[in-house]
C-alpha cells in the first residue's frame, strides 16, 4: 500500500483526550488482564492465521466430527470455514451443559408487567425439544425456513435453538415490523412455517402480532403451511383452522428429548434482514461454525465472560445483537442471560435500574440512544437504585458520543466498570472492533482496536491504506474471518455488489468511515453516504453531533446534510433538548449559543446553517435513527420512504415544522 493524497480522506477536527485505564478491581478478576496475554493472542493470529482459528474452533467448540480443512478460499468472496466439520448449535448452546450445571439458571425473564420466569439448563433443554419435535412432526425438515414473529420472550429463544436442533434455518422479524414488512420477509426467505404470539407487551400496549401475521398471510404468503401461536396476552384471537395451532397445544403431547441434527459447519443458522438504500431487504445469511466460534470468543474476549455473571443485552432478538448476544454467546458459555420484554420508561425512566438491582445483574449492553434517552431523564433515577452488581457496560448500535458515554461511566458505572464500545454490524455476525476490558485503555467515544484475528485498515477512495493518524475513510476488513456473512440469501450479484465490489472483491467495505488515531484506536465517523461535502471538506457526522451532545442543553442531536448553492452542502441539524422544546421550535439566542459552541468545538466549518428543535428523532423500534428520512424533511421534499417501522410516527410532524 503507498500513502495517500489526504484530499480522498474524511477531515477529522473532534479532539477527545481523555483516557480510562481498566479499574484495579475489576483487571484483579479478569479473565484477561495482562497485556502480554492479549499481545500473544495478536501475535499467534498475525503469525499463522488459520491455524489461530482453527486452534480457537477446535477448542471451544463440541464437534461431532472434526474439520480437517480450515479456510476454503476458492470461490471468493464466498469464503467457507472448517468445512468438513459437522456439529450443532443446539447441543453446543444446551446438551453440553447438562452434566455439570443442568440445575443452573439459563433464563431469567421479567415482562414489562412484572412476571418474572426461570429456566434452568434441563427446562431449556425439554422446552426446545418439545418444539423441535412439534416443528418435526407439522412438516419442518433439515434447511426449511422458519419464521418468527415473536416478543421479546423466553420462547423466542427457544423457538431459534429448536429450529437449530434440528437443522431448520430461522429467520427472526422484528415483532415491531409492519404486516407488509414481515410478509415481505415470509416470501423471500420461501417459509414454511410462522411463529408468532397472540401479542406482546411494550409501552403500556399490547402490540397485536398475529393480527398482524393475519395480515402479511393474507395477501400471499403460499409457501407457509402452519403457524404457531402463543398465548402471551390473552387477547381474542383469530385462529385459522387447518393452519394456525397453539404452541401450547403443539407441545404438550410430544417428547422431551429430541436428538440434534449433525449439520455441516457452513450449514446455514439463520437469515436475518437488513434494509437498503433503494430495493428490498437483504437476507444476511450466517453460518453455523464458524458463527458459533465468534459469539464464544466475543463474550470472552469483549465481555470477560464468568460462570456467576447475570448478563442482560437489552436488545430484542429480532435483531443481530439479540441473536449474537442473547439467544447463542452466552448460552454457548453456559451463562445465565436476563430478558426483559417491554420499554425502557414503563412505567418510569427507572425500570432499566430497577430489573439491574432486583436481578443483580453483572453485564449490561444496551445501545447508545437508551443511554441518551436514560441521560435525558436525569441522575436520579439511576441514583435511587443500587447498582453495585454491576462490573462491565457494554455499548452497540451506533458511535456513542463522548458526554453520553461520560454519564454511562459516571452515573451508571460509578466510574467502577469499565466500558466496551463495540462496532460491529449484522454482516460481521459479532464484535469487530472492542477493547478487551482487563487490558485496554479506553477513550470516551471510541471502540479501540481490532480483536485478535480481525485485520482492519482505513482505506481511501483508490484503496489505499491511509497511514496519517486522524485521516478518515472507509472503514474495510482485509481478511476473512470465521463468523462473517456467507450470501445475501438468493442474490449472489447483490452480495458482491453491497459488500466487496467498490474495491474490486479484495476487501470487505463496511459502508461506514473512521479515522485511527495515532495510538492505533478506531473512531467510527458515520455511515459513508452521511459524509458532508461543505465548502471542500469531507466532514463525518458523528463528530458534529457528539459536539452538540456536549453541550449541557442538549441532550440528542443528528446531523444530515442539504444542498447548498454556496458550499455544496450545509449542515442541517435536529436537536433535543434535556428541557421542554422552545414554543413553536424557535429559540434564536440558543441557536446562536449552539452554532458558537460547534464552532469552538470543531470549528467554523462544522457550524450547523440551520438548527430545528424536536421531542425526539425518528427512530426504529431498535433505536436506530432514520437518517435518510431526516435528510427528506431538512431539504423540504415529501416523504415517499416507509415510515411502518418508525417507534413514533407522529413527531414526523412536528421535524416538518407543522407542530
Amino acid at each position: 500500500m503507498t500513502d495517500i493524497d489526504t484530499k480522498n480522506t474524511i477531515d477529522s477536527m473532534l479532539q477527545e483526550d481523555r483516557c480510562f485505564a481498566p479499574p484495579s478491581e475489576f483487571v484483579e478478576h479478569a479473565t484477561i488482564n495482562k497485556a502480554d496475554d492479549l499481545n500473544k493472542l495478536y501475535q499467534l493470529a498475525n503469525d499463522d492465521y488459520e491455524t489461530f482459528w482453527a486452534t480457537l474452533a477446535h477448542d471451544e467448540i463440541d464437534w461431532h466430527t472434526r474439520f480437517s480443512k480450515v479456510l476454503d478460499s476458492t470461490n471468493a468472496p464466498h469464503y467457507r470455514w472448517f468445512d468438513d466439520g459437522t456439529l450443532n448449535i443446539s447441543y453446543n448452546c444446551i446438551d453440553r451443559h447438562l452434566i455439570e450445571r443442568a440445575d443452573k439458571t439459563a433464563i431469567i425473564f421479567e415482562g414489562e408487567r412484572g412476571d418474572i420466569q426461570r429456566l434452568s439448563y434441563r427446562e431449556l433443554h425439554s422446552a426446545v425439544c418439545r418444539f423441535a419435535n412439534a416443528l418435526r412432526l407439522h412438516g419442518v425438515e433439515h434447511g426449511d425456513r422458519v419464521v418468527l414473529y415473536m416478543p421479546m420472550v423466553p420462547e423466542a429463544v427457544i423457538a431459534m435453538q429448536a429450529c437449530a436442533r434440528i437443522g431448520a434455518i430461522h429467520s427472526v422479524v422484528f415483532g415491531g415490523f409492519s404486516a407488509e414488512a414481515l410478509k415481505n420477509r415470509i416470501e423471500d426467505a420461501g417459509a414454511k412455517v410462522v411463529v408468532t404470539a397472540d401479542g406482546g407487551y411494550r409501552g403500556n400496549k399490547i402490540i397485536p402480532l398475529k393480527a398482524a401475521c393475519d395480515e402479511a398471510l393474507s395477501h400471499g404468503c403460499e409457501s407457509v403451511n402452519a403457524v404457531f401461536v402463543l398465548k402471551r396476552t390473552g387477547e381474542d384471537i383469530a385462529m385459522t383452522t387447518g393452519r394456525d395451532i397453539y404452541w401450547h397445544d403443539a407441545t404438550k403431547l410430544v417428547a422431551d428429548d429430541c436428538p440434534p441434527e449433525w449439520v455441516n459447519s457452513e450449514h446455514p443458522l439463520f437469515l436475518l434482514y437488513t434494509s437498503g438504500s433503494t430495493g428490498k431487504p437483504k437476507g444476511i445469511q450466517h453460518s453455523s461454525a464458524g458463527y458459533l466460534l465468534g459469539t464464544i470468543m466475543t463474550m470472552k474476549w469483549v465481555f470477560d465472560a464468568q460462570d456467576d455473571d447475570i448478563y442482560w443485552c437489552t436488545a430484542d432478538v429480532g435483531w443481530i445483537t439479540g441473536h449474537s448476544y442473547v439467544a447463542y454467546g452466552p448460552l454457548a458459555l453456559g451463562m445465565t442471560i436476563f430478558m426483559y420484554e417491554g420499554a425502557p420508561t414503563v412505567p418510569d425512566a427507572g425500570r432499566f435500574w430497577k430489573l439491574c438491582q432486583y436481578h443483580k445483574v453483572t453485564v449490561f449492553y444496551t445501545a447508545p440512544t437508551a443511554i441518551r434517552a436514560l441521560m435525558k431523564a436525569g441522575d436520579a433515577y439511576p441514583g435511587s437504585h443500587d447498582l453495585s452488581s454491576l462490573r462491565l457496560l457494554g455499548t452497540v448500535g451506533e458511535p456513542i458520543n463522548p458526554e453520553a458515554w461520560m454519564w454511562y461511566h459516571r452515573v451508571i458505572g460509578k466510574e467502577r466498570c469499565p466500558i466496551v464500545d463495540t462496532w460491529w454490524q449484522t454482516e460481521t455476525g459479532a464484535n469487530i472492533i472492542a477493547p478487551v476490558p482487563g487490558v485496554v485503555v479506553t477513550k470516551p467515544g471510541s471502540c479501540t482496536r481490532p480483536l485478535p484475528g480481525i485485520d482492519v485498515a482505513v482505506v481511501d477512495e483508490s484503496g489505499n491504506v491511509i497511514k496519517e493518524p486522524n485521516k478518515g475513510g472507509y472503514l474495510v476488513i482485509r481478511k476473512p474471518w470465521p463468523f462473517m456473512l456467507r450470501a445475501v440469501w438468493g442474490d449472489e450479484e447483490r452480495y458482491r455488489k453491497t459488500y466487496w465490489a467498490l474495491f474490486n472483491n479484495k476487501y470487505y467495505v463496511a459502508g461506514d468511515s473512521a479515522r485511527c488515531d495515532e495510538d492505533g484506536y478506531y473512531w467510527i465517523m458515520g455511515r459513508t453516504d452521511d459524509v458532508l461535502n461543505v465548502s471542500g471538506h469531507r466532514l463525518g457526522t458523528m463528530e458534529i453531533e457528539s459536539a452538540l451532545v456536549a453541550h449541557e442543553k442538549v441532550a440528542e442531536a443528528a446531523i444530515v446534510g442539504v444542498p447548498d448553492d454556496l458550499t455544496g452542502e450545509s449542515i442541517f441539524a435536529y436537536v433535543v433538548l434535556k428541557g421542554d422544546r422552545p414554543i413553536d421550535g424557535i429559540d434564536e439566542n440558543l441557536t446562536a449559543e449552539l452554532r458558537q459552541w460547534v464552532g469552538k468545538q470543531i470549528g467554523s466549518i462544522a457550524k450547523p446553517k440551520e438548527i430545528r428543535y424536536a421531542d425526539n428523532l425518528p427512530k426504529t423500534r431498535s433505536g436506530k435513527i432514520m437518517r435518510r428520512l431526516l435528510r427528506t424533511i431538512a431539504s423540504g421534499e415529501a416523504i415517499t420512504q416507509d415510515t411502518s417501522t418508525l417507534e413514533n410516527e407522529a413527531i414526523l410532524e412536528q421535524l416538518q415544522g407543522k407542530q
